[in-house]
C-alpha cells in the first residue's frame, strides 16, 4: 500500500521536501507508527524529530496506533507556533481564512457583524522586532526581522472551523466570529493574527470567547512561523500536543 506523506517547518526544511509517496510493507495493517517508522528508516536524520512530531491523517489529529489505509495523507509536524468560511446563518456570519495580504480590520469588523450587533472584541498579533530569549523571558534581547509563516492550509481552515463550533457551543450568545491567519513572509509591525467576536452586548461573551480563540488557536490549528534574525533563521515550535479530544466532533475541547 502507498500513502502521501506531507512534512511541515522543520520537518520539512530537513527533509528538504514537503511531499514524499511511501510504501508500507504490511497492507491492510498499517499503522500511524506503522508510517513513522517506514519513514524513519528510510531517511534516519529525520528521526529525532519524527518521533516529536504530531500526526495527521486525512486532515485530522491521528495517533500511533490509528489506522492507515491505502491512498492515505499522513502529515507530521511540529507543536504549532503559536479561503474564507461560508456564511450559512446571516445571524450567526463567520470569516475563517488564511491570507497572504494585509487584513483590513474595518472590513473584517463588519463581515461580523448584524443589525443587533452591539459590540465587536478584536484580538490582533503582531510581529515583534523585539523579543526576550528563554522560557521566562529575562534572558538576552532577540532581534527578528521578519517572519514567515506556513500553514497545513485544508487542515487549518477545519480546524479554524473547529475552533468557531467551541466557541458557539460555550457562548451561545455570540454572533459573528473572524478567525483570519496571515501566511507568507511578514514584517516587524504588521498584523499576523486576528480574532474578532460580536454579541449585542459586551457581556455577551464576546470579551470571553475571543481570548479563548487565539488561545484555543494555538493549540490545533496547524500553522508554524519561522523566525528570521540577524544571526539566522529558525523554526518556533509550540508544546501543546493534541489528545483524541482535539478531534472534530469531541464532546470536550
Amino acid at each position: 500500500m502507498k500513502v502521501t506523506v506531507l512534512l511541515f517547518a522543520t520537518l520539512k526544511d530537513l527533509a528538504g521536501q514537503r511531499q514524499i509517496s511511501l510504501s508500507l510493507p504490511n497492507a491492510g495493517t498499517a499503522t500511524v507508527e506503522d508510517v513513522r517508522r517506514t519513514l524513519a528508516a528510510l531517511h534516519p536524520h529525520l528521526t529525532e524529530n519524527l518521533n516529536a512530531a504530531i500526526t495527521a491523517v486525512n486532515q485530522e489529529y491521528a495517533f500511533a496506533g490509528d489506522a492507515v489505509h491505502d491512498g492515505d495523507e499522513v502529515a507530521f509536524f511540529p507543536p504549532v507556533s503559536g479561503g474564507a468560511g461560508s456564511v450559512d446563518d446571516t445571524d450567526k456570519p463567520e470569516i475563517l481564512r488564511l491570507a497572504s495580504e494585509a487584513l483590513d480590520l474595518d472590513e473584517l469588523m463588519a463581515s461580523i457583524t448584524i443589525t443587533a450587533t452591539g459590540a465587536v472584541c478584536i484580538f490582533s498579533g503582531m510581529v515583534r522586532g523585539e523579543t526576550l530569549a528563554g522560557e521566562m523571558r529575562t534572558g538576552d534581547l532577540v532581534q527578528t526581522q521578519y517572519l514567515e509563516y506556513e500553514a497545513y492550509e485544508p487542515m487549518a481552515i477545519a480546524k479554524m472551523q473547529q475552533v468557531a463550533d467551541e466557541i458557539r457551543q460555550q457562548w451561545p450568545l455570540v454572533q459573528g466570529i473572524a478567525i483570519v491567519q496571515r501566511v507568507g513572509v511578514l514584517q516587524v509591525g504588521q498584523n499576523t493574527i486576528l480574532i474578532a467576536c460580536s454579541s449585542g452586548h459586551r457581556d455577551q461573551g464576546c470579551f470571553e470567547a475571543a481570548r479563548y480563540g487565539i488561545d484555543r488557536l494555538k493549540e490545533i490549528v496547524p500553522v508554524w512561523k519561522k523566525e528570521f534574525g540577524r544571526d539566522g533563521s529558525s523554526w518556533v515550535e509550540g508544546h501543546y500536543l493534541p489528545t483524541t479530544d482535539d478531534r472534530a466532533g469531541s464532546t470536550e475541547a
